[in-house]
């Protein structure tokens, strides 16, 4: 079995997925992942942007860079490809390149399942959203043409209702402004949940390689003193929509990404 995540970011791989990547590596399951950026235009600890004591966008994306190669071998992940787009900017990369690269690595990692953003970015944010569309439309192209793969199942990640709460409790209100808006999205109702992996085995794991994203150390800084059952409760479970699957669906709840694959 093969697990290809397709993400925006440095750390988007610990803090969005990191639970469902340990479990599967931890089964055997081969997990790649892709990542858009190397981060370079986000705060390095306290420091925003342009600040005295932020090194710049070329260092700090090489700082990026190895943090997210560190959380990668934690959580299990064999192949990991940075595509180094500009971090802020991805919404605005040429999409036929784009989704091109994507296909490109589908192609040569053939994997089962296929995991991303849901629509709304998390938290609406436009890198984030980029990726879902440029990964959705990647599954469509992927699957014709030379050496065409067809991806057996493609799912968004969402929130539930309950982790949604622990999230707000340890990074207080998720939100992004764009162009003068702030948004915020909202969890999915549970009921549209297609998928819920039980990840609490692993959220150790999780902690570790959360923790490699060093620079960001301020965005997580009350990561750092939430109790136990805090972790449990943000890395314990995690949910995800089913966009398509060309082996199973109906109303029945899944949990594991790749029922209907396994023999």
């Amino acid at each position: 079995m093969k697990l290809l995540a397709v993400f925006a970011h440095p750390d988007d791989e610990s803090l969005g997925v990191g639970g469902t990547l340990a479990k599967y590596a931890a089964e055997g399951v081969e997990v790649s992942l892709l990542t858009a950026t190397r981060g370079q235009s986000g705060r390095y600890k306290e420091h925003p942007r342009g600040s005295a004591g932020h090194p710049g966008p070329d260092a700090l994306g090489r700082l990026r860079e190895a943090e997210l190669r560190a959380a990668a071998a934690i959580l299990g992940v064999r192949d990991l490809t940075i595509l180094d787009y500009l971090d802020g900017s991805l919404d605005q990369a040429d999409p036929r390149e784009v989704v091109g690269r994507i296909v490109t690595h589908v192609r040569r990692i053939r994997p089962d399942v296929v995991i991303t953003f849901g629509p709304e970015g998390a938290y609406g944010h436009p890198d984030h959203i980029a990726i879902c569309q440029f990964t959705t439309a990647a599954m469509v192209a992927a699957a014709h043409g030379t050496g065409a793969w067809q991806v057996p199942k493609l799912y968004y990640l969402e929130t539930s209702t309950s982790t949604w709460a622990a999230y707000e409790y340890a990074f207080k209100k998720l939100v992004s402004t764009v162009d003068g808006v702030e948004r915020q999205a909202n969890p999915m109702p549970d009921w549209q949940l297609t998928t819920v992996i039980d990840t609490r085995a692993h959220w150790e794991t999780v902690q570790r390689a959360v923790a490699c994203h060093v620079s960001q150390v301020s965005v997580f800084e009350r990561l750092r003193t939430l109790p136990p059952e805090q972790h449990e409760a943000l890395w314990g479970a995690q949910s995800f929509y089913r966009v398509y699957s060309t082996v199973n669906g109906g109303r029945v709840r899944e949990t594991d990404l790749f029922e209907g694959l396994r023999v």
